[in-house]
C-alpha cells in the first residue's frame, strides 16, 4: 500500500513544484516524476527486504537472490529511462511488461501469507490481492498514459 501513497503524494508534490517553477501545470512531467519516485522507492525494497522478496518467487526460479537484486536494478533503470526521450517509449512498454511479470510473485506472496518485509508468514494473505491487482492495473495505465501516450 505504501507504493500507492508514494505515487500519489509524489504526483501532487511534483505538480505543485512544477507549477511554482514553470508557472503552469505540466501533468505529464508530474506523472513521470511520481512514477520515478515510486519505482525508486520500490527498488530500494529489493535491497532492504531481499530475504522476504526472495520467498515471493516460485520454487522453479533459480538464483532467487540475484533475481531480486536484478529486478531492483531494473526498477532503478526504468525510473531514469522514462525521462530520456530516446528511451521513453521502449522503457514504458518494458515497464508494463515488468508489471505483468511481477504480479504472479505478488499473488504467491498473498497465497502464502508472506510478509516480504520480515520474511515471515504472517502477512495479510489473500485480502492483499484486493489492493495489489488493481494497483498493478493502475501502474500499467499510469505508465501508458504518462510515459507512452503523452509527449513531453
Amino acid at each position: 500500500m505504501l507504493p500507492f501513497y508514494v505515487l500519489i503524494i509524489a504526483f501532487i508534490l511534483s505538480g505543485i513544484l512544477i507549477r511554482l517553477i514553470h508557472k503552469s501545470y505540466k501533468w505529464t512531467l508530474a506523472g513521470k516524476l511520481a512514477l520515478s519516485f515510486m519505482l525508486g522507492f520500490t527498488a530500494l525494497g529489493h535491497f532492504l527486504f531481499s530475504e522476504g522478496m526472495r520467498k515471493m518467487l516460485p520454487d522453479f526460479i533459480p538464483m532467487k537472490e540475484g533475481v531480486i537484486y536484478l529486478t531492483g536494478l531494473i526498477e532503478f533503470a526504468a525510473a531514469l529511462g522514462i525521462h530520456f526521450k530516446g528511451f521513453r517509449k521502449v522503457t514504458g512498454w518494458l515497464l508494463i511488461l515488468f508489471f505483468v511479470m511481477i504480479l504472479p510473485a505478488n499473488i504467491k506472496a498473498a497465497m502464502d501469507n508472506l510478509n516480504y518485509k520480515t520474511g515471515n508468514y504472517d502477512g495479510p494473505g489473500l485480502s492483499y490481492l484486493w489492493f495489489r491487482v488493481p494497483f498493478q492495473l493502475l501502474l500499467m495505465g499510469w505508465t501508458y498514459y504518462f510515459v507512452i501516450r503523452n509527449k513531453g
